[in-house]
Protein backbone atom coordinates (compact mmCIF):
# COMPACT_ATOMS: atom_id res chain seq x y z
CA UNK A 1 0.00 0.00 0.00
CA UNK A 2 2.83 2.39 0.69
CA UNK A 3 3.83 2.21 -2.51
CA UNK A 4 0.95 2.68 -3.96
CA UNK A 5 0.05 5.66 -2.59
CA UNK A 6 3.82 7.15 -3.37
CA UNK A 7 3.40 6.74 -7.26
CA UNK A 8 0.09 9.06 -6.35
CA UNK A 9 2.03 11.87 -4.85
CA UNK A 10 3.75 12.64 -8.32
CA UNK A 11 0.46 13.59 -9.75
CA UNK A 12 -0.95 15.34 -6.82
CA UNK A 13 1.54 17.32 -6.96
CA UNK A 14 1.67 17.70 -10.81
CA UNK A 15 -1.82 18.72 -10.60
CA UNK A 16 -1.04 21.19 -7.89
CA UNK A 17 1.88 22.97 -9.52
CA UNK A 18 -0.17 23.16 -12.42
CA UNK A 19 -3.15 25.20 -10.49
CA UNK A 20 -0.37 27.03 -8.83
CA UNK A 21 1.37 27.95 -11.96
CA UNK A 22 -2.39 29.50 -13.40
CA UNK A 23 -3.07 31.53 -10.58
CA UNK A 24 0.10 33.11 -10.36
CA UNK A 25 -0.21 33.88 -14.00
CA UNK A 26 -3.82 35.13 -13.48
CA UNK A 27 -2.44 37.30 -10.91
CA UNK A 28 0.07 38.68 -12.20
CA UNK A 29 -1.67 38.92 -15.38
CA UNK A 30 -4.35 41.20 -13.68
CA UNK A 31 -1.70 43.30 -11.75
CA UNK A 32 -2.51 45.79 -10.64
CA UNK A 33 -5.70 45.03 -10.17
CA UNK A 34 -6.19 43.45 -6.97
CA UNK A 35 -8.73 40.13 -6.49
CA UNK A 36 -10.71 38.38 -4.04
CA UNK A 37 -9.85 34.47 -3.07
CA UNK A 38 -13.49 34.27 -4.48
CA UNK A 39 -13.27 35.65 -7.41
CA UNK A 40 -9.84 33.90 -8.15
CA UNK A 41 -11.78 30.62 -7.70
CA UNK A 42 -15.02 31.74 -10.05
CA UNK A 43 -12.04 32.97 -12.43
CA UNK A 44 -10.43 29.86 -12.49
CA UNK A 45 -12.12 26.90 -11.01
CA UNK A 46 -15.71 28.32 -12.82
CA UNK A 47 -18.94 29.71 -11.55
CA UNK A 48 -20.22 26.11 -10.40
CA UNK A 49 -16.37 24.65 -9.27
CA UNK A 50 -17.41 21.55 -7.15
CA UNK A 51 -15.19 21.14 -3.85
CA UNK A 52 -12.22 19.94 -5.26
CA UNK A 53 -11.69 22.54 -7.79
CA UNK A 54 -12.62 25.34 -5.17
CA UNK A 55 -9.91 23.57 -2.72
CA UNK A 56 -7.29 23.28 -5.33
CA UNK A 57 -7.54 27.31 -5.89
CA UNK A 58 -7.65 27.99 -1.92
CA UNK A 59 -4.39 25.77 -1.24
CA UNK A 60 -2.65 27.28 -4.29
CA UNK A 61 -3.07 30.95 -2.56
CA UNK A 62 -1.84 29.62 0.90
CA UNK A 63 1.00 28.04 -0.57
CA UNK A 64 1.76 30.72 -3.26
CA UNK A 65 1.83 32.99 0.08
CA UNK A 66 3.72 30.77 1.87
CA UNK A 67 6.39 30.84 -0.86
CA UNK A 68 6.11 34.68 -0.73
CA UNK A 69 5.04 35.26 -3.79
CA UNK A 70 1.32 36.42 -2.65
CA UNK A 71 0.09 38.72 -0.08
CA UNK A 72 -3.32 38.21 1.31
CA UNK A 73 -4.90 41.22 2.68
CA UNK A 74 -6.80 41.59 5.71
CA UNK A 75 -9.55 43.26 3.28
CA UNK A 76 -9.32 39.61 1.20
CA UNK A 77 -7.83 40.58 -1.55
CA UNK A 78 -4.90 38.50 -3.08
CA UNK A 79 -1.83 40.53 -4.61
CA UNK A 80 1.49 39.42 -5.77
CA UNK A 81 4.68 40.84 -4.14
CA UNK A 82 7.22 42.92 -5.73
CA UNK A 83 9.50 40.08 -6.12
CA UNK A 84 6.53 37.78 -7.92
CA UNK A 85 6.03 40.86 -10.33
CA UNK A 86 9.65 41.03 -10.84
CA UNK A 87 9.81 37.40 -11.97
CA UNK A 88 7.21 37.70 -14.04
CA UNK A 89 8.78 40.57 -15.81
CA UNK A 90 11.52 39.28 -16.32
CA UNK A 91 9.70 36.25 -17.66
CA UNK A 92 7.55 38.54 -19.83
CA UNK A 93 4.75 37.48 -17.98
Amino acid sequence: MAMHAHEENPTNQTEDARVESALLQRVLDLHPTRVTAAELVRDLAGEDADFGARDAVLRAIRELAGAGLLHGTEDGLVTPTRAAVHFGELLGL
